[in-house]
């Protein structure tokens, strides 16, 4: 799972990188253009924002993102403890608010649930689509009831495009989410990896339902 942390203080920053990083992928940036053209390519799972932002604030990037349909999760993360502040996040698109300072274990608590209430994790941290499970804490793909070994891209890709089931993601929005935008391979990998779960798959039927919508990118359906 990819998680984009929007904070313009250092330190915090990389506090909070450092906290995920061995639970998700992280990508981040201090500036306020720069995370909502990152947020606008539509490829995390979840976004912690700061509200207090050079060029552009939190609120002004959620408002953005809420009426060009991007709805990603979005963790307010503020020093700003007023009643007026966090209704007016929540009431923009927010789906949760925390408050500097804070614990590292209520901010992972935190992130958990609202992966929970979008759908991205079970109570259980697991993904499913038909008889494929995947089981996010011990990163592990059950395909029928038997174990599959994926390598971490695979694993990756499997878990996008089953939390996008029935969606159309173009090959940039894949290329992005697994490789990221500073990775020096090509997006023809794309092609290659999803050839790659296909056959992984293909014993089970399954490997068909994972559609390529020609000129755009793929979509897993079984429609």
């Amino acid at each position: 799972m990819r998680i984009l942390v929007v904070e313009d203080n250092d330190m915090l920053l990389e506090s909070i990188i450092q906290l995920l990083q061995d639970d998700y992928d992280v990508d981040s940036t201090t500036k306020g253009d720069e995370a909502l053209y990152l947020a606008e390519q539509d490829i995390y799972d979840a976004i912690i924002l700061d509200v207090m932002l050079p060029e552009i604030n939190g609120f002004e990037i959620i408002k953005y993102l809420r009426e060009h349909k991007v709805n990603t999760p979005v963790l307010f993360l503020t020093a700003r403890d007023s009643v007026e502040d966090r209704v007016r996040g929540l009431s923009l698109g927010g789906d949760d608010y925390i408050v500097k300072p804070f614990q590292s274990q209520e901010l992972k608590a935190r992130i958990v649930a609202i992966l929970r209430r979008s759908s991205s994790l079970t109570l259980d941290q697991t993904l499913c689509y038909k008889g494929i499970v995947i089981d996010n804490s011990k990163k592990q793909v059950t395909v029928d009831n038997e174990v599959i070994p994926f390598t971490i891209k695979q694993y990756e890709l499997l878990e996008y495009i089953i939390q996008n089931k029935d969606q159309i993601l173009t090959r940039e929005q894949i290329y992005d989410r697994i490789w990221g935008f500073d990775s020096e391979t090509t997006i023809g990998i794309v092609e290659v990896y999803i050839h790659q779960l296909r056959k992984k798959l293909q014993k089970s039927g399954y490997g068909k339902d994972i559609q390529t919508v020609r000129g755009i990118g793929y979509m897993l359906t079984d429609k």
